[in-house]
């Protein structure tokens, strides 16, 4: 079964797109602006995505830029006929194709039939990939190894985990307390401490210059991420 995220900031094309795409047989999940869709996608494993383009607090533009920040899951806009600028600039910065209101629902069945059917061709539904790569950094799950620029780099269990998590889903914030549940499986009492003294031993072995960590970043206040 796949997982479909529909936002559009009018309710009743929502529950239309949701009737029309559960008697298909995949399961929705809805989402009423882009900051919203952000929030469900973080924490569901999405499939394909169905988005408007107007919207108030986040437009579909928006999210979508800061979507293909963590992800080249298909999506698929929803445009009125007078946006055709936002058309050409949506495929432009990544859409995959859009769909103009009022839609015909057979015309999108398809649509997201063909998308879903390349994602999948491509590999793209395969979450959870062998080798993790992140600028010189790369990460064999296979061997369990870990190269800097083609040199062997020697991490701790914990410290490859960490790193395998934060690679597996990048320009996404992990808190102490999430990698510490993830990494340790334990209660998080105390993960702040504990987890900064394995990301600062992290950098020394995968940043060039530690002080000013190249990869692996700290959102003041949130936790880390790894980004290009």
């Amino acid at each position: 079964m796949y997982n479909i995220l529909v936002c559009d900031d009018e309710k009743d094309i929502v529950s239309a797109l949701r009737i029309y795409l559960m008697a298909e047989g995949y399961q929705i999940f809805e989402a009423y602006n882009g900051k919203e869709a952000l929030e469900v996608f973080a924490e569901n494993e999405i499939h394909l995505v169905i988005m408007d383009i107007m919207m108030p607090q986040m437009d579909g533009i928006e999210a979508m830029v800061k979507l293909r920040e963590q992800s080249n899951v298909p999506v698929i806009l929803l445009t009125a006929k007078s946006e055709d600028t936002d058309k050409v600039l949506g495929l432009t910065i990544g859409a995959d194709d859009y769909v103009t209101k009022p839609f015909n629902p057979v015309e999108l069945q398809a649509r997201v039939k063909s998308q879903l059917r390349r994602y999948m061709q491509l590999g793209g539904g395969n979450k959870k990939q062998e080798t993790l790569m992140l600028g010189g950094i790369e990460l064999d799950d296979r061997t369990k190894e870990v190269t800097l620029d083609g040199e062997k780099v020697a991490l701790t269990r914990t410290e490859y985990d960490i790193l395998k998590l934060l690679l597996e889903n990048k320009g996404k914030v992990f808190s102490p307390h999430q990698i510490y549940e993830t990494v340790w499986k334990d209660n998080p009492y105390g993960a702040e401490n504990t987890v900064a003294v394995h990301i600062r031993h992290l950098r020394e072995k995968i940043e060039y210059n530690p002080a000013e960590p190249r990869y692996l970043k700290a959102v003041w206040g949130r936790g880390y991420k790894v980004e290009e």
